[in-house]
């Protein structure tokens, strides 16, 4: 299976010619071959080209020393073809494997080699044979052009994707030293909240068994320190167990931000909202739908552009969001981010509206204010 999956990644991508028109070029050596009269030159061709593809094969997943044998052998085949048969293609074959070669001092110096043993080639084929060289003049110049550009494209492209992986393993790694930080942070809260006070309610629980039968008014003010200890200590819990679910609608603002520039979509981004009135519920599921929302801009849109409103009127906090794309085509499907919005938002009287536009989606999300005077309660 691995290797049907590399013959099929083979073929070179990103050079603005599809992958018929690579399957094309493995057919025409053949033509150019059975052009030719002799017998022992059409034998010779087809020996050629298959072992050009044979050891391409091979050699394209490889590393180390394999490589720099399989290229060499290809520079000859290459040279060989393009004399004989004036057949110049496999040229760009291996421009596009020459850009695998992640030494720079070795990507180079092949890349330097193949060009100039290809544009000599091709001279010496046009002083052999004239008609057939300037016949397909104009291809040979987009040849020359393709083995000066692919491998450049390809290296410079392998080494973006090597440091885009560098940068997610070093934000992998951040992200655990962050839930570790985070965890040690839980551990002294808890410790500093309730290892004092559940000491202190061990001691005066003692100390209140040991009074009810000597002073039962002291053991009954030992209960009732106990009572009040247990009801700060839980207070103090849910105040820290609310915090740590709290999703501030800043910090949520600034990861959709990144979320769509990694995802290479332009946005912009517009908040009339007062952060210290709003109610810290609302707050969390506004952050929330944003959050589900945005995840769906870059999954299912296929969008170029998302703008982002969220504001606060005299009756409802509101927020839309409004992308280009066309991943939304037809019905809306409500799939479980839909619906997880949909019930986040039933807990404050808040409604979500999909409307697909011809330009793209649009997503509306409501928040009654009259929530806020609940909220501000519950505090």
């Amino acid at each position: 299976m691995l290797g049907v999956q590399n013959w099929y990644h083979i073929f070179p991508k990103n050079t603005g010619l599809s992958l018929y028109i690579w399957i094309i070029f493995c057919v025409l050596p053949f033509y150019f071959i059975f052009r030719s009269t002799s017998l022992i030159e059409i034998g010779i061709g087809i020996g050629l080209t298959l072992i050009f593809f044979a050891v391409y094969w091979i050699t394209f997943s490889s590393r180390g020393k394999l490589v720099y044998v399989g290229i060499s052998v290809e520079f000859l085949i290459n040279i060989a073809m393009i004399i004989l048969f004036g057949y110049v293609y496999f040229a760009l074959f291996t421009a596009f494997f020459i850009g695998n070669i992640k030494r720079k001092s070795g990507f180079i110096t092949i890349y330097v080699i193949h060009l100039v043993t290809t544009v000599l080639a091709i001279l010496v084929a046009f002083l052999l044979n004239y008609s057939l060289i300037v016949g397909q003049s104009p291809f040979l110049v987009m040849t020359v052009l393709g083995i000066i550009l692919i491998p450049i494209n390809r290296y410079n492209r392998l080494k973006q994707e090597e440091l885009e992986g560098k940068l997610e393993d070093a934000n992998r790694k951040i992200a655990r030293l962050a839930i570790i930080e985070e965890r040690n942070r839980i551990a002294r809260d808890l410790h500093d909240t309730l290892g004092q006070k559940l000491s202190m309610i061990g001691l005066k629980s003692e100390l209140s068994g040991k009074l009810i039968d000597k002073d039962s008014l002291a053991a009954k003010k030992e209960m009732e320190d106990i009572q009040k200890t247990a009801r700060q200590a839980l207070k103090e819990v849910r105040e820290m167990v609310s915090e740590m679910r709290s999703v501030k609608i800043t910090d949520e603002i600034e990861h959709v931000k990144q979320l769509l520039h990694v995802a290479q979509i332009k946005h912009k981004v517009k908040v009339e909202l007062n952060e210290e009135s709003i109610p810290l519920f609302i707050e969390n599921v506004l952050s929330m739908c944003l959050k589900e929302a945005v995840t769906n801009v870059v999954k299912h849109s296929q969008a170029t552009f998302c703008n982002i409103l969220i504001k606060e009127d005299p009756e409802q906090f509101l927020m839309a969001i409004k992308d280009d794309g066309s991943g939304a085509e037809g019905s809306i499907v409500y799939g479980n981010g839909l619906k997880g919005m949909k019930e986040r938002l039933e807990f404050v009287n808040g409604d979500v509206d999909v409307n697909v536009q011809q330009n793209g989606l649009l997503l509306s999300v409501t928040i009654p204010k009259v929530i806020k005077q609940l909220g501000e309660g519950s505090h």
